[in-house]
């Protein structure tokens, strides 16, 4: 378990991890089984990795990594199904969840609409892990990652969102999504590389230009 494990009697001792923050893995276990996939998959694939590094990282600094992930319309479905499904042969998505296997000591939410609070457990899971910063990253990043991080501002958490490790089906349509986040929803956009993970949460190892503190 993470850094800062305590026990929840209301958990009945199943308690999660505790920590400042947590790393969000949006859509990232998908079978890209729609008509723009290969588009988005340009850009998943080269994020796909930069998100792992990010998650190893995460893992060695005890931050809870959770796969906020999509049911696919499948209401019976449980994670571990979906996984299976999307590492199958024959999967447009297999590289891409092969790559992003969770560990064990993950969490994970399955959600049936665009951001990862509707109708999910990730509220929840983030009161008891007593987060108060998220690192969202994920597909598509103007879309789902866009919709959570709306959600994540409404509920007063402070939003880390690498430039490097969402993806869309553009590259103007991501980099609109990452002005709307920073200037809107007051988000850190820097790249992956200049987060650091800590005991007391992430915080970005250099601050902002001028010029891009003001941009937008």
């Amino acid at each position: 378990m993470g850094q800062g494990h305590q026990t929840d009697t209301d958990l009945h001792g199943s308690a999660p991890d505790s920590h400042a923050a947590a790393l969000l893995l949006i859509d990232v276990v998908n079978p890209f089984d729609f008509p723009e996939a290969e588009q988005l998959l340009a850009f998943a694939r080269p994020a796909a990795e930069r998100i792992a590094a990010l998650a190893r990282r995460a893992r060695e600094a005890g931050v809870p990594v959770v796969y906020v992930n999509d049911n696919f319309g499948r209401w019976r479905s449980d994670f571990r199904q979906v996984v299976e499904a999307c590492e199958a042969q024959g999967s447009k998505g297999r590289d891409v969840a092969r790559l992003l296997r969770p560990e064990p000591q993950d969490y994970f939410v399955l959600k049936p609409k665009h951001t990862g609070f509707y109708a999910s457990a990730l509220e929840l899971l983030l009161h008891k892990l007593r987060t108060r910063q998220v690192v969202l990253t994920g597909f598509a990043g103007n879309i789902c990652v866009l919709f959570t991080a709306n959600d994540a501002y409404m509920r007063d958490l402070q939003l880390f969102v690498p430039e490097d490790c969402c993806a869309s089906n553009t590259a103007h349509d991501n980099a609109h999504a990452l002005v709307q986040m920073r200037t809107l929803l007051k988000a850190e956009t820097a790249p992956a590389a200049e987060l650091e993970f800590g005991a007391q949460g992430v915080r970005r190892l250099h601050a902002p230009s001028p010029s891009r503190r003001g941009s937008g």
